[in-house]
C-alpha cells in the first residue's frame, strides 16, 4: 500500500476484471483500477514481491526476464506511474539467473534480495544479495550462497538480518531454514537453532518486544514438534509460552 492508499499488486495474473494487466497492477483504494499507472505488457512471468521507497518509487521482483519488452533479470525499479526508472543500476542483469522471492529495503536505503541469483540454475548458488540505493551490488556485504532459496526477510530494530526458506546450508555451514546475519552480512553465531526447521519456512515476523513468529511447511523445530507455527525468542530457542497446541493442518 502507498502513503496515498493505493495498492500495488503483484502475482501471476493477465487481466483484472476484464482488464488486461500482465502481473502487475495499481489499485486505487475502492478496488478500481488506477489508470495512471501504466504497464502496457508488463511483465513476462510470475511477480513474487513489491517494495516500495521512501521516494515512492517501486522495487520489483519475480521470475520475470523482461519489462514492457525491456531485459531485467528477476528486479526492476519503476517510476511511480508504472515507467521503468533508468536511473537503477540493476547489478542484477550480470548474473544468468534471478529468481526472485523477497525484497526488503533497510532503514538506510540499502536493498536486501533474496532468492536464486546465480549463473547455473542448480547446485549451490546465491541466494542472498544486497545492493545500494542505485542498484549496484553492495561490495561491504558478504553475499550468501546456499542449495535453496530464501523466501523471506526480517530486519531487527539492531540491524541484524533474519532469513528463512527452503536452504540447508548457507556459506558452505549447515543451517536448516532459517539463519540470522550481522548487518554486514557475516553469520550471527549468536543465535543458535539446533537442528532447525525440517521444512520450508514461508514467513518470519518480529514483534515488538523482540521475539520471532515464523511460519512455514515444517512440523518441527529442532526436534521439537511445531506444525507450521513457532515463535522464537531473540537468541534462537523456542519461546515455551507461545502455545499452539496441535497447530495448524
Amino acid at each position: 500500500v502507498q502513503n496515498d492508499g493505493k495498492i500495488l499488486a503483484g502475482g501471476s495474473f493477465s487481466s483484472y476484471n476484464g482488464e488486461l494487466s500482465y502481473n502487475i497492477i495499481r489499485l486505487n483504494n475502492d478496488g478500481t483500477k488506477d489508470n495512471t499507472f501504466i504497464t502496457n505488457l508488463g511483465f513476462n512471468n510470475l511477480v513474487k514481491s513489491i517494495a516500495i521507497q521512501t521516494d515512492g518509487k517501486i522495487l520489483v521482483g519475480g521470475n520475470f526476464t523482461s519489462y514492457n519488452g525491456q531485459l531485467s533479470k528477476g528486479l526492476i525499479r519503476l517510476n511511480n506511474d508504472g515507467s521503468i526508472d533508468n536511473t537503477f543500476n540493476n547489478g542484477i542483469n550480470n548474473y544468468s539467473y534471478a529468481l526472485l522471492d523477497v525484497i526488503v529495503i533497510q532503514n538506510d536505503g540499502k536493498i536486501l534480495i533474496g532468492g536464486w541469483i546465480n549463473n547455473d540454475i542448480t547446485g549451490t548458488g546465491n541466494i542472498l544479495i544486497r545492493l545500494n540505493n542505485d542498484g549496484t551490488v553492495d561490495n561491504t556485504f558478504t553475499i550468501g550462497s546456499g542449495n535453496s532459496r530464501v523466501s523471506t526477510i526480517a530486519i531487527q530494530t539492531d540491524g541484524k538480518i533474519l532469513l528463512g526458506g527452503n536452504f540447508t546450508s548457507y556459506n558452505n555451514q549447515q543451517f536448516n531454514r532459517v539463519i540470522r546475519l550481522n548487518n554486514n552480512g557475516t553469520i550471527d553465531n549468536l543465535f543458535s537453532i539446533g537442528s532447525g526447521f525440517n521444512a520450508y519456512v514461508y514467513s518470519i515476523h518480529l514483534q515488538i518486544d523482540g521475539k520471532i513468529i515464523v511460519g512455514g511447511d515444517f512440523s518441527s523445530y529442532n526436534l521439537v514438534p511445531s506444525p507450521t507455527i513457532i515463535r522464537l525468542n531473540s537468541n534462537g530457542t523456542k519461546d515455551i509460552t507461545f502455545n499452539i497446541g496441535t497447530g495448524f493442518n
